[in-house]
């Protein structure tokens, strides 16, 4: 991440290297109705930098018009799980109807054939070599599987923050109370834009028995960014494993995942990808497979063969394959040009709310430390009041948070966000924070 502090200078370095015919040929094989005017909105940013490409509003209307979203509802809650643009829906009915044709043929013969072509390409988008990358089903199950896998003996510590994920922390606690292994606590006071001090929080406690760091790239309650690649440098030098949990970063800002320097990394793709719901991806470097056993039976689990990971059973190889079709939409839009645009939209808002009274902002506006989730309180209401009022008066639909020292809203828009959606819920907030207590 150490070229994130330039980075509305460098956005436009690689903008553009696609040709427009290269990049709408997955939408012209699926005989997409918007292609040619999508061709069109294409031109209008193809030789823009990103950050110009994010003030585009004609161009992100077709993108908007590419997803099947409520009319009725503002969906701000795009960080739990993302909708799927149209001609992933579309790819995923198309596999699913056809596995309903002869299941076991279409699926084990046919469709399973997809898999190394979808982990080449996979590979491509995280920097990786495709024998690092287990095609999975969430983030969840990439890092219990890592974390369960890990041979660690009573007495070892592995440095987990208060302010990880709730399913990754159970799972070290029950490694805790299984194995006695020993957990040693990050308690982050949020938002931070001091890097030194973030990289300390965790290198203060390394001891010679450290044997594993627990990141989380985005921290999904406020949207903060951790410098996850000087942290392991730092472990690294002390022959400490990173496991990184990228469930919210993958696909949602820029970045290669060989660069953060982790051992293991595992994200949901039906998150910033906007892959079908119950798609994820794992990678773990290649000299450390064998250290991990298969959390399902395998016939070689303490193997060197990613695909051990893999050993899921029956699952929904619609789903799966439907993944490319998610990348292709991904690759139209530009990775840059995404950034770009989701950190737009989430300063677009809290800039707003900055100038209201009784409002705090508990998300960084800067791009190193954020992008497109941001979290708000309001003097004398309680997040769950905040998320209910929202709903009920103006029908937008964001997520109360209270999970340790962080309470308040948390807001996450998307591509398909638009400009007139935040401004009502700025119109919204507003009117809250004004409102006496006695009055909710």
């Amino acid at each position: 991440m150490s070229d994130r502090r330039k980075f509305m200078a460098q956005l436009g370095a690689t903008a553009g290297v696609l040709t427009l015919s290269g990049l709408l040929q997955p939408l012209k094989a699926i005989g997409w109705p918007q292609e040619s005017d999508f061709a069109e909105a294409l031109k209008r940013v193809n030789g823009l930098a990103p950050e110009a490409a994010a003030l585009d509003e004609d161009f992100w209307s077709w993108v908007r018009s590419s997803y099947t979203v409520s009319p009725n509802i503002v969906n701000l809650n795009n960080g739990g799980v993302a909708p799927q643009p149209k001609p992933v829906q579309d790819a995923h009915i198309r596999y699913y109807q056809l596995c309903n044709e002869a299941p076991s043929y279409y699926m084990w013969r046919t469709l399973d054939a997809g898999r190394e072509p979808l982990r080449r390409r996979l590979a491509g988008l995280a920097g990786v070599d495709k024998e690092e990358i287990a095609i999975n089903r969430n983030a969840t199950e990439g890092l219990n599987t890592v974390i369960f896998g890990l041979n660690l003996k009573a007495g070892d510590e592995v440095i987990v923050s208060k302010q990880d994920y709730p399913n990754m922390l159970n799972a070290w606690k029950q490694r805790e109370k299984r194995d006695g292994i020993k957990l040693v606590w990050v308690n982050h006071n949020l938002p931070s834009e001091d890097e030194n001090a973030l990289v300390k929080a965790y290198t203060s406690l390394f001891t010679d028995k450290t044997k594993v760091v627990h990141i989380t790239h985005i921290i999904n309650w406020t949207g903060q960014i951790l410098p996850v690649k000087r942290i392991a440098n730092e472990a690294h030098a002390r022959n400490i494993d990173v496991i990184c949990d990228g469930a919210h970063s993958f696909a949602h800002f820029n970045f290669n995942v060989r660069d953060l320097g982790c051992d293991y990394f595992a994200t949901s793709l039906h998150k910033w990808m906007g892959a079908p719901f119950g798609s994820g991806m794992l990678f773990i470097k290649k000299d450390k497979i064998k250290d991990v056993w298969a959390l399902l039976s395998n016939n070689e689990p303490d193997g060197t063969d990613i695909r051990k990971f893999e050993s899921l059973g029956t699952r929904s190889f619609a789903s799966e394959m439907a993944i490319g079709a998610a990348i292709d939409f991904h690759e139209i839009i530009g990775a840059k040009r995404k950034e770009a645009r989701l950190l737009y939209l989430k300063n677009y808002w809290c800039q707003k709310m900055m100038k209201v009274k009784g409002v705090t902002i508990n998300t960084s506006l800067k791009p190193q430390f954020s992008c497109a989730i941001g979290n708000i309180s309001i003097e004398g209401w309680k997040p769950e009041e905040i998320d209910a009022r929202l709903f009920e008066k103006y029908k937008i639909h964001a997520v109360a948070i209270n999970w340790e020292n962080i309470h308040g809203l948390r807001v996450t828009p998307n591509v398909y966000t638009s400009l007139a959606d935040l401004d009502l819920l700025v119109e919204a907030l507003t009117e809250i924070a004004q409102s006496k207590p006695d009055a909710k």
